[in-house]
């Protein structure tokens, strides 16, 4: 059982390029997801904090990649919302080749922390990005947000959905989370922490 212990968390750079970039060649987690996945409390919830990724009643605010200095040993970093239909088709595909560039060439990232609604079957949205995240082997790991609203009796069944929608294999992590209960926590924190080790 982890219990991660944060000392410091912080908002250091909202980059659109890649020369905005942090340079200090500390690991790197990215947070993939629809607007209005609960990407800002899943952040919020594991470093502690009520409000350091914003939380918005509008979705589609993050305009940036926004990395989030975790005790000096990584990075959190929160990319643009997808399928939130009030963004203008321009401004959606300049999302795109911001995210594909990250993705595609830095190093310092580890993983790829996708986030689906438990409650609900994944849209096409993140049968999209999560066929993406695989065709270029970014490893990536699952998080059914939300987890809280569906009874525990039900995971089974929701677990179920998901990987059948998104064709997971038995190897393919997926994660039940809650931000409000801080339900997995530990275990999200132990992936992260895995995945971080200096080889």
């Amino acid at each position: 059982m982890i219990n991660m212990i944060i000392k410091k968390a912080e908002l250091v750079v909202m980059a659109v390029k890649e020369e905005n970039y942090p340079t200090n060649g500390l690991p790197e987690i990215m947070f993939l997801g629809r607007s209005n996945v609960g990407k800002s409390s899943f952040i919020n919830a594991l470093v502690n904090r009520k409000n350091l990724a914003y939380t918005s009643s509008t979705p589609g605010k993050t305009r940036t990649l926004n990395f989030y200095n975790v005790n000096d040993m990584l990075y959190f970093v929160d990319v643009p919302g997808y399928g939130y239909a009030q963004v203008s088709k321009k401004e959606r595909e300049r999302f795109g080749k911001m995210i594909e560039n990250y993705l595609l060439n830095r190093k310092e990232l580890k993983l790829a922390m996708l986030l689906v609604d438990f409650r609900h079957e994944p849209t096409e949205d993140d049968v999209l990005m999560y066929n993406y995240l695989k065709y270029y082997n970014i490893n990536t790991i699952i998080v059914g947000t939300k987890a809280d609203k569906v009874g525990i009796t039900k995971h089974p069944r929701h677990l179920k959905i998901i990987r059948e929608k998104l064709n997971l294999t038995d190897k393919d992590v997926i994660i039940p989370f809650s931000s409000v209960t801080k339900y997995n926590l530990d275990k999200v924190w132990e992936i992260i922490l895995e995945q971080i080790k200096p080889i």
